[in-house]
């Protein structure tokens, strides 16, 4: 939803450069996974939107149930309380993946292939992938069998379409012509 990523790029900001003046880009992201994850829960989401709950007691239940936090993290979950922005936190964790892949110089890659994919392959995949794209991918591998065959990868707003289905198609568009 592009209101709730507005509203979250300048929290994913404010993440990020406290993240990165601490060295911590890591344990931040990790920590926004668990955040995104627990403020998606749907018992949680009655919490966060429960009026007779108030922002000290819904901050500090937050915390608890998400556990390992660091006192600069724990301090990011009551302004998202206090700011009535707990909601967002799916957009946040996105918006810091983005700029933390870019710090590192890595892009995200989606691979869906039609089979199970082995380690020799994927590895291959994977090295061909990031000399043509020249950076390090961040590769996440799933399997849709009405491929057919091949795969697809998607890498930024660029989709390769390798699949028999995809080939397919192109040969149906090419024959109504």
């Amino acid at each position: 939803m592009a209101e709730n990523v507005t509203i979250a790029r300048p929290y994913a900001e404010a993440a990020f450069k406290q993240a990165d003046g601490a060295g911590a880009l890591g344990p931040w992201s990790e920590a926004l996974d668990k955040l995104a994850a627990v403020a998606a829960d749907p018992q949680m989401q009655t919490l966060i939107h429960d009026p007779k709950l108030g922002e000290d007691k819904l901050a500090e239940l937050f915390i608890g149930v998400v556990g390992d936090l660091d006192e600069s993290q724990k301090n990011f979950v009551r302004i998202l309380v206090e700011n009535e922005r707990l909601q967002v936190l799916p957009e946040i964790r996105d918006l810091f993946v983005e700029r933390k892949n870019e710090r590192e110089g890595t892009l995200d890659a989606d691979i869906v292939s039609a089979f199970e994919l082995d380690d020799a392959t994927l590895n291959t995949l994977t090295q061909e992938l990031e000399a043509r794209f020249k950076a390090k991918l961040n590769v996440s591998v799933s399997v849709d069998p009405d491929l057919i065959g091949g795969v697809t990868v998607t890498v930024g707003d660029d989709v390769i379409d390798a699949s028999v289905r995809g080939k397919l198609a192109n040969m149906a568009a090419a024959l109504k012509i």
